[in-house]
């Protein structure tokens, strides 16, 4: 039987949607083991003088609980 945890972690990067969500995975995982999968929950992007300076992600990150 598999226990799973799901965490909700926001990031960024001022590369791409997928430089933030690879942010997000290289951070946590500083802390957290066996992730599994990544959800993208939410994309936003911060804006100046008509161009994207920021590219922004909610996500929740699922990982296995260790014995």
């Amino acid at each position: 039987m598999s226990v799973l945890k799901v965490i909700e972690v926001l990031g960024n990067s001022t590369e791409s949607f997928e430089d933030a969500v690879q942010n997000v995975i290289r951070e946590a995982s500083k802390t957290v083991k066996n992730i599994k999968s990544v959800y993208v929950q939410d994309m936003q992007v911060s804006v100046k003088d008509n161009k994207i300076t920021e590219y922004r992600v909610n996500t929740k990150v699922t990982f296995g609980i260790m014995d």
